[in-house]
């Protein structure tokens, strides 16, 4: 069955259109079958994605179990000066460890490259049976992944493991380890929906391979797509971290009308991003925003992702001289998403980035994006990123907090002079 797709792309002008009054919102690009040379051609334009967008529960705690562990350093402290009832409570808290191996020979690459465990809490101790005078310990807290369903591989040939800080302090080593190796978990959403969908050729082949009496081998069926959403004005913009990918499953007569598809893709990884990133867009929908400080009212995980859509909405261009000045309004840097948020728009206006994660920062203050350092930054209402981005534990960034000092000497450290106020 053949479906012409009834959609186009003008090169001339970089607008998508189709023949429906309200106008397509989602843009895929990507491969089928995962074995085309080109990754990135457009699949098709599609109404709504449903599943994409979802707000998760929180991420439950994970047990893990320190098998013959000889405890060292602020691990073996912490088990010394505790009562058993203090076990399993703030004052066991731990912060976060590595898990490595043991240092190989000179002139050799480790094997293992080890995983990192966060906002550990000791839970338990007692003497393991088979090894005198060691003990398995129980831990609590989160082994770092990209997504919390991500597979945890056992390293081979690893016949003691060796236990850290981040900062590289010895707590000891032990025999094994519960809990943190696995396979890939289910998706937390099962499947993705592309609803009043009208496929490019590439996504029309996969699609054919499903109505088959067999339904297709399932190589043929492999998605791989990353999103755009479409302006008002049809122009399309790649949004940061939404991706569709897996097998497309089925596929049938959309209720939007005549020709139009409604596409079943089985999730094979990854997470949906939070629902509040489609109110972030309709912000952008018409255009990019003309009034700043219109995220201050989201939580961090939604400026997190106010941040991202800047980023994707990113116009090129020269860097201002070095030296120009740049005020940034500091009311509602209240946490370090806010701060990325609030110097976006100082140096690039109201939805600009500049930066969303440490990385993203420095690479920033090394130019291109906006302003070439040296360049002097007044930043208002500093007050209230001083009472609030102090030290700590950040449990949302599973890492020590980002202290407003430490922003300053990074910015120092590129030549940029903070005038606060």
């Amino acid at each position: 069955m053949t479906i012409n797709p009834g959609f186009g792309f003008s090169s001339e002008r970089r607008r998508w259109t189709w023949p429906h009054p309200t106008g397509p919102r989602w843009l895929l690009c990507g491969e089928i079958g995962f074995d085309d040379p080109e990754d990135d051609v457009p699949l098709a334009v599609c109404a709504e994605i449903e599943g994409l967008f979802a707000d998760l529960p929180p991420r439950r705690r994970e047990r893990f179990t320190l098998v013959g562990c000889a405890p060292e350093g602020m691990l073996a402290d912490l088990l010394g000066r505790l009562p058993a009832e203090g076990l399993g409570t703030e004052q066991a808290w731990l912060g976060n460890i590595s898990l490595s191996a043991l240092t190989p020979p000179p002139g050799t690459s480790p094997s293992w490259w080890g995983e990192d465990l966060c906002d550990v809490v000791v839970l338990a101790q007692r003497p393991n049976a088979a090894m005198p005078g060691k003990v398995d310990i129980d831990l609590d807290g989160f082994v770092h992944v990209g997504h919390r369903t991500d597979a945890v591989m056992r390293p081979r040939d690893v016949g003691e493991f060796v236990l850290t800080t981040w900062d590289g302090t010895p707590c000891g080593t032990c025999g094994d380890i519960t809990g943190v190796f696995r396979e890939q978990a289910a998706p937390s959403v099962p499947r993705i929906r592309l609803l009043g969908c009208r496929p490019e050729p590439p996504l029309l082949a996969a699609l054919d391979a499903v109505r088959q009496p067999t339904g297709g081998s399932l190589r043929r069926r492999r998605v791989q797509a990353w999103v755009h959403a479409i302006a008002t004005d049809g122009s399309a913009v790649e949004l940061t971290g939404a991706v569709v990918s897996g097998t497309v499953d089925a596929v049938e007569p959309s209720p939007l009308g005549a020709g139009f598809l409604d596409v079943t893709v089985e999730v094979g990884a990854g997470e949906p991003l939070p629902a509040g990133t489609l109110d972030i867009l309709e912000h952008w929908r018409a255009g990019r925003p003309t009034r700043p400080n219109l995220w201050a009212d989201y939580d961090r995980d939604l400026r997190h992702q106010w941040s991202g859509v800047a980023l994707g909405y990113r116009a090129g261009g020269l860097d201002r001289p070095a030296g120009t000045p740049y005020d940034l309004d500091g009311r509602f840097v209240t946490d370090v998403e806010g701060f990325y948020c609030a110097i976006g728009e100082a140096i690039n206006g109201p939805g600009g980035y500049f930066g969303w994660t440490l990385d993203g920062l420095d690479d920033c203050l090394r130019g291109r994006f906006g302003a070439q350092a040296p360049f002097r930054l007044v930043w208002h209402d500093s007050i209230v990123a001083r009472e609030h981005l102090v030290g700590g534990y950040d449990r949302r960034r599973l890492a020590p907090a980002i202290t407003l000092e430490y922003l300053l000497d990074l910015l120092a450290e590129h030549r940029i002079r903070v005038d606060l106020r």
